[in-house]
């Protein structure tokens, strides 16, 4: 079926005039609104305003143009059905077969600072997403129906098939459609959520209305980036999906250069790698396995820092996850090559090492670009619900510790306890981290007792051939005994730092004090479960 008539009414202008001017030379006859027909008509193309194709003005300030049996009628026709077509033809209603609409932009409206209750309500898109459903619904059959594009990038793909075959294949129709309906969702979800967390709001009121931290009713958007080859384990299946919108440098924004398919395990666990090398200033490597970190150092180039990290544990970090927050350049890949690695992710690569790398095929080389972005919110599934909260993002500085020993940590030993402190948040409760001059010398995570995550650090600093002497240790929870912080200073700490809150703090506080070494408290605590 030919598109003889579409109704073009966006928001977002981008490349619509030129799409419109290829439609109307291909004979199709334009319609219009608003400011999307002056445009059209500036650029001198022959466009009906909507009002003209129903013979009803637009009323309400705007609010009612194209809630009209003349629109709604010939979108929802079908081109199949010779009994609509017939009442198509009663009522002087023309078909209407390509639908180009974006809607008001309310999430870019709420996101504005001093976003006012009334500015918001106003952006609520009413006919727009009428008309869309309606020629989603009437994609049609084989032989034929409605084409609705919400997306400039599709524009392309319409005159090509127009191009090739006289008229929009099937195939396209519904995958128009099925994006349509996608989008309307989310916009429907943005709405729900915007409103179900206001708690007090005036329609006149010219500042933000009071909001509650969390809606009543929370609407989340995914859309399948990656169908993966099974889940944690060969039994289950699974799938990757990205938010909506994908916050700038977080590891939803990667692009794989080479190796094989990533797998659900491969993605956790590089996430977690990605998470944690992207909090460090300094040239830094990440190295994961299992979810924990296994290495962590920085130094003064990424090189440096994966020996550094590698030293920590060897065992583990063979069939790891490695990641920098520097390029990787040729001598980084060729120590990196050395040994058996599932993932690499770097900022970027040189020329240089992505020859290297090559030689390496099954390697997974993915490129994720720095960025401050975060997720807006974790979840976890429970039976029956989920658990949903901010993320963990909270850096600490010298100046936010409170000093609570009769030593005092030196310059250094603070540098190394902000080091210890940043590596345990992103290692499994309970976590106990050593660290010395920028890098991990034994790391416990996982265990249901903070004791033995201190002993399992010692054994594999030990292991590893590492001396723990003079190293700081973080403890990303209270000690609520004596006995843990005894277990660290035994395998050779001569600071710690935690958060404190323990009903036996006292307790703990004297222990460091008879043992001579200084501590800190955060007032901060990161479990991680």
């Amino acid at each position: 079926m030919t598109i003889k008539t579409a109704l073009l009414s966006v928001s977002d202008k981008t490349g619509i005039v030129d799409f419109a001017r290829a439609l109307h030379s291909r004979g199709v006859k334009l319609l219009s609104t608003g400011g999307t027909a002056a445009l059209l008509k500036k650029e001198g193309l022959d466009v009906t305003e909507v009002a003209e194709h129903t013979q009803s003005p637009e009323i309400l300030d705007g609010r009612v143009k194209t809630l009209h049996p003349r629109i709604h009628g010939g979108l929802l026709a079908r081109r199949d059905s010779q009994a609509h077509l017939d009442t198509l033809q009663t009522h002087n209603i023309d078909p209407i077969d390509l639908l180009v609409v974006n809607l008001y932009p309310f999430r870019e409206t709420i996101a504005k600072a001093g976003c006012t209750f009334a500015d918001a309500v106003e952006n609520i898109d009413i006919g727009g997403p009428a008309m869309l459903r309606a020629a989603a619904k009437n994609h049609g059959t084989r032989e034929g129906g409605v084409t609705v594009v919400i997306d400039p990038s599709d524009y392309a793909a319409v005159l090509r098939e127009l191009d090739e075959q006289g008229s929009t294949s099937y195939g396209l129709r519904l995958s128009l459609a099925k994006k349509v309906y996608a989008h309307t969702a989310a916009y429907d979800g943005a709405i729900a959520n915007y409103l179900s967390a206001i708690t007090d709001a005036e329609p006149e009121q010219e500042n933000e209305p009071a909001r509650q931290s969390w809606p009543e009713s929370l609407t989340i958007q995914l859309r399948q980036h990656q169908a993966l080859r099974y889940g944690e384990n060969p039994h289950q299946s699974a799938a990757f999906y990205l938010d909506a919108s994908v916050p700038a440098g977080v590891l939803g924004n990667y692009v794989q250069l080479q190796g094989k398919e990533l797998s659900y395990n491969n993605i956790a666990d590089a996430d977690a790698a990605w998470e944690c090398v992207r909090t460090f200033a300094a040239p830094a490597c990440v190295i994961v396995k299992h979810a924990n970190p296994c290495g962590v150092a920085v130094a003064d180039d990424a090189a440096g820092s994966y020996r550094k990290a590698f030293k920590t544990d060897p065992t583990s970090a063979f069939g790891g996850i490695i990641a920098f927050n520097r390029i990787v350049d040729e001598a980084t890949a060729q120590a990196v090559s050395e040994q058996f690695v599932e993932v690499l992710l770097a900022p970027e690569y040189t020329p240089d090492a992505l020859v290297l790398l090559a030689g390496k095929k099954n390697v997974r080389v993915l490129t994720v670009a720095l960025g401050e972005g975060q997720n807006p919110f974790d979840v976890k599934r429970v039976g029956g619900g989920w658990l949903v909260q901010n993320p963990d993002h909270k850096p600490l500085a010298a100046s936010d510790c409170k000093v609570v020993t009769r030593k005092q940590p030196t310059a250094q030993q603070m540098d190394d306890l902000l080091f210890a402190w940043n590596v345990a948040q992103f290692v499994k409760s309970n976590a106990i981290v050593f660290c010395r001059e920028g890098m991990t010398y034994g790391v416990g995570a996982g265990q249901m007792s903070r004791i033995d995550s201190a002993r399992i650090a010692s054994i594999k600093a030990e292991n590893a051939g590492l001396s723990l002497q003079n190293t700081a240790a973080a403890s990303d929870a209270f000690f609520p005994f004596r006995d843990g912080l005894d277990v660290i200073v035994q395998a050779g700490a001569d600071c710690v730092i935690q958060p404190g809150g323990s009903m036996r703090d006292d307790e703990v506080i004297a222990a460091a004090d008879e043992h001579g070494i200084a501590m800190v408290l955060t007032g901060t605590r990161h479990f991680r479960h």
